[in-house]
């Protein structure tokens, strides 16, 4: 978080909040039902940037606020939103700088590790380069996108069997985790071992009441033909273990690195099917985290510098890993976490 203050209120003094993200985002019910809750206080002025200002209108024009609300999705342009952040120094929640690190996976598992933050054995293969600051890449339709489609280069030492993926000499044994580099890329894969029917599961972003599937291993018409699915080669993609959770996933929300609410679903790789509510919800049920994982909720907040944070917990064998970071993430359901 920024380290500058907000001014101190006096008797009539209103701080402006600025809310610098892209429409879809901020007229959400969930950001309306945060934001609501904020102007009552009396002490604030809530400022809606919305698309129109942030994509078309250079930042001198942008309304000057006193403190910003602004993070990353797609089509929006971080590096433009720095250069506000610059040119006004704003009291900002969740730091831009490091909204570039949460675009690229490999740097997510990087910083990580580096605040000793437990994360899945994996490899990374990389066939592009890390994701710089003000690199983004725009597709025709115009969203920003982290990293390149194609490869630009092979990666040296690497291989892989009908068992495993190998890089300069270690080994992940499927089942394994197949995760392209770009976070904003959710075709996620899973390989499975001979021995319980090979073939992959490919997981994706929810359509309809599907989040997942199954695709079994190609029939083998040829003696020289594969065996098995080949992993892709198309970008950079980090390999992990494949970790039983039983069937279920814990999505961790922070509020500051001193509060961590955290709630449960099933699992994509059940069956690929959404379990939903009377009222067509997902659902999800409120869970206590260990003080070991308060302790990895406030390591992840620090790390990112998102105190309005969403992460992925895997619990497994007694043991706790982060898989994935989101920035700013919304809870769906909960009135406590609102509060």
């Amino acid at each position: 978080m920024s380290h500058r203050r907000l001014p101190v209120s006096g008797r009539n003094r209103v701080v402006t909040v600025g809310v610098c993200a892209m429409d879809k985002k901020t007229r959400s019910s969930a950001m309306k039902e945060i934001l609501t809750r904020v102007e009552a206080f009396g002490e604030f002025q809530i400022v809606i940037f919305g698309d129109n200002c942030i994509l078309n209108q250079p930042v001198e024009e942008w309304p000057k606020v006193d403190a910003l609300i602004s993070f990353y999705s797609n089509g929006f342009p971080l590096q433009k939103a720095e250069q506000y952040e610059a040119l006004h120094k704003p009291f900002v929640v969740n730091k831009l700088s490091e909204q570039w690190t949460l675009l690229d996976r490999r740097l997510v598992y990087k910083r990580l590790q580096e605040h000793d933050i437990p994360v899945p054995n994996h490899l990374v293969v990389n066939r592009n380069d890390y994701i710089k600051k003000g690199e983004l890449r725009k597709k025709p339709k115009g969203d920003e996108v982290a990293l390149p489609d194609q490869p630009t280069f092979e990666p040296i030492g690497f291989d892989q069997d009908e068992a495993y993926v190998e890089l300069n000499g270690k080994r992940i044994y499927k089942p394994f985790v197949e995760k392209p580099a770009n976070a904003e890329d959710h075709n996620i894969f899973i390989y499975y071992p001979h021995n319980v029917g090979g073939g992959y599961k490919r997981l994706f972003r929810k359509i309809g009441n599907q989040s997942s599937q199954y695709y079994p291993p190609p029939e083998v018409t040829d003696t020289n033909q594969v065996i098995y699915t080949p992993v892709r080669q198309t970008t950079s993609f980090i390999y992990e273990d494949f970790m039983s959770t039983n069937g279920t996933d814990v999505k961790v929300y922070t509020v500051g690195p001193d509060y961590a609410h955290a709630e449960a679903r099933k699992s994509p790789v059940v069956d690929g099917r959404v379990q939903r509510d009377e009222s067509g919800k997902e659902v999800r049920y409120p869970i206590l985290l260990t003080p070991e994982e308060k302790e990895i909720a406030r390591r992840v907040c620090l790390a990112f510098g998102q105190h309005v944070c969403g992460f992925d917990l895997l619990r497994t064998k007694g043991r706790s890993y982060v898989c994935d970071v989101n920035g700013w993430s919304f809870v769906k359901n909960s009135k406590k976490v609102l509060r």
